[in-house]
């Protein structure tokens, strides 16, 4: 393998970059329209850029996809069009947290174009050690990225059914991003009542692991608040899609756009105090409620 294409080099995708470049993998980028901070970003990992779309599918075998769920279709959308400019063969791997049939059609798009296609997923934080992060694999090329494994990706392949390392996401986040959106209200909720620290005392005596994981957990919801709606969305999709109920999670997604817009993610702690972490996050969310609940919300940012 000559080369990985990245796109792009946020959060998880520079970390995955640097494990690549770091056991002997050339990544490249294109950087066109990107910030002065994804740039930098970049450079500081070792990433080569490249001038387009067209240089990049010309000059990698493999291009892995690592966006917001939301981006994940017109990335493939711009990577098919450069596969059709250059009549390249490159391997396409969605690693996003989409439905499988979000995922099903990425992989008509991307083949339609003369591409291949992976359907993957990224389980764990950004990788920095062994045994943090795995990616599983699913469809007709899984195998190819599988190689990666070579150049430290821990990837495990479910098989060449598309849909199949979706699948999995879909159903892993349900619950860890799920129950992130779910103590995040209960929590605001009690706040918001005046029965947060009664609310609090109970966790300690009934529930200490579960309220050990709200320590953990909450304060760290406002940074990743956006990114997350898409992929509560996708949830949703995939369950309406089984028989299931997708209300659970589109209601989760309402919690992300609520915390999103409180603006937290710009907040400094001036503590290490994790249970005041929590607490000062609480409040903040709880005095941001608006009279009359997500309806009243709207009609805010509408006036």
């Amino acid at each position: 393998m000559r080369a990985v294409g990245l796109l792009s080099p946020g959060d998880m995708g520079h970390a995955v970059a640097r494990v690549l470049i770091g056991e002997g993998m050339p990544v490249l980028t294109n950087l066109t329209g990107r910030s002065e901070r994804t740039r930098e970003r970049a450079r500081s990992s070792g990433i080569d850029e490249v001038r387009s779309h067209e240089e990049l599918v010309r000059d990698t075998d493999v291009i892995l996809s690592i966006v917001a769920p939301a981006e994940a279709r017109n990335v493939a959308r711009e990577v098919a069009r450069a596969l059709e400019k250059t009549g390249a063969g490159t391997t396409f791997v969605d690693c996003n947290a989409v439905s499988p049939e979000t995922a099903a059609e990425i992989s008509e798009v991307v083949g339609d174009a003369g591409g291949g296609f992976v359907d993957a997923s990224i389980i764990g934080p950004p990788p920095r050690g062994d045994g943090t992060t795995r990616f599983y694999a699913s469809g007709p090329r899984a195998d190819v990225f599988a190689g990666l494994g070579e150049f430290g990706l821990d990837v495990r392949v479910l098989g060449g059914q598309v849909g199949r390392a979706s699948g999995l996401k879909m159903a892993y986040a349900a619950f860890t991003k799920g129950t992130a959106a779910l103590t995040t209200e209960l929590l605001v909720a009690a706040r918001a009542m005046g029965l947060y620290d009664d609310l609090v005392e109970e966790l300690r005596l009934s529930q200490p692991e579960g309220y050990g994981g709200m320590v953990s957990a909450v304060p760290t919801v406002p940074k990743k608040a956006r990114r997350w709606v898409g992929e509560m969305e996708e949830i949703a999709r995939t369950f309406a899609k089984l028989g299931l109920t997708p209300k659970v999670h589109e209601g989760a997604a309402e919690v992300f756009r609520f915390v999103d817009a409180s603006s937290l993610d710009d907040k400094t702690f001036e503590t290490s105090d994790r249970e005041r972490i929590l607490r000062e996050t609480v409040e903040a969310l709880a005095d941001s409620l608006a009279p009359g609940g997500p309806d009243a919300r709207e009609n805010d940012k509408r006036t």
